[in-house]
């Protein structure tokens, strides 16, 4: 007879974590530019610690453009957007879309940071059956706002929910993260130029500027530069930051200023944090090993 897998139990809010995170988000939301940049600092270096481990356990993940994207992700979720991880269906919530849903491993670490689910739930990452798989899942993982995978998927649904937003009178804002490589899909740009049309200010993307995409650099595939050019020709708000630089995101994130969308260039490092990952092309999809795993959290904690 086959074994057959045990199917985990669906993924609940962690309500003691939510509002752990609810107290400290509020706190470094009202401190000074300075200490909120340090705690949310503090915070990825966490995060990272569990991207490394949870790709360990899973023996599959995109650990290089996770780590890119890390500091991105939770200044937008720790120190920007309105959410409600003990009610993840909030209605007054923000939307946030991680449009480069490769990097799932990246997003659960911080989705359960914040309490949407139970932190311990990310040992099953890529299981089997296991509701954390490779690419995020609406209907499976509390707080994911839409499956995305496919690339060139996210900025279309986010400028639809950015325009639902202003069809329903509603102040909630929508904000979408994108790889560069990904801004080489032509469905991405139909998205820029209806969201200028339609004058959506309540909606900003984030480009993970790591300029590296699976097989080579970014450059070498299909140029992208002048990107903020490009950007700003279709009527967008453009502002190109460090994307590794917490203060300068928190700041990147603010509201728009022009009544326009906003895009966020933000210049980050593939496989920041980790020395020997760095800025190299084959950890879009390499699995370290368990002393490179060892090695990378010793650096993590220096």
């Amino acid at each position: 007879m086959t074994a057959t897998a045990e199917v985990p139990a669906p993924l609940r809010p962690d309500e003691a974590a939510a509002e752990a995170y609810r107290t400290r988000s509020a706190r470094l939301r009202a401190a000074s530019p300075a200490e909120a940049a340090g705690e949310l600092a503090e915070i990825s270096t966490a995060i990272r610690r569990d991207i490394l481990t949870t790709i360990q356990t899973a023996g599959m993940g995109h650990v290089g453009g996770d780590l890119s994207v890390t500091d991105l992700l939770v200044t937008a979720l720790w120190g920007t957007l309105r959410t409600y991880p003990a009610d993840p269906r909030h209605p007054r919530r923000d939307r946030f879309v991680l449009s480069k849903g490769h990097c799932a491993a990246a997003l659960y670490s911080v989705l359960g940071s914040c309490g949407f689910f139970p932190r311990a739930r990310l040992a099953e990452f890529m299981a089997p059956l296991s509701p954390l798989n490779g690419h995020p899942a609406r209907l499976k993982v509390p707080g994911v706002e839409t499956n995305t995978g496919p690339l060139g998927h996210g900025l279309p649904v986010a400028t639809g929910c950015a325009l639902g937003a202003r069809l329903r009178g509603e102040s909630w804002r929508t904000l979408v993260v994108l790889g560069d490589g990904e801004m080489q899909e032509g469905s991405n740009w139909e998205a820029v130029m209806t969201a200028s049309h339609y004058g959506l200010a309540g909606l900003t993307a984030v480009v993970d500027r790591n300029r590296l995409q699976q097989g080579d650099r970014t450059e070498d595939t299909k140029s992208l530069e002048p990107l903020d050019a490009k950007w700003a020709s279709f009527g967008w708000e453009v502002r190109v930051v460090d994307g590794h630089d917490h203060e300068a995101i928190k700041e990147a994130y603010g509201p728009s200023t022009t009544g326009r969308p906003v895009a966020v260039i933000a210049n980050t490092v593939k496989g920041k944090g980790v020395s020997f990952m760095e800025d190299r092309v084959e950890w879009h999809h390499k699995v370290p090993t368990d002393e490179q795993v060892r090695l990378a959290l010793e650096e993590l904690d220096r």
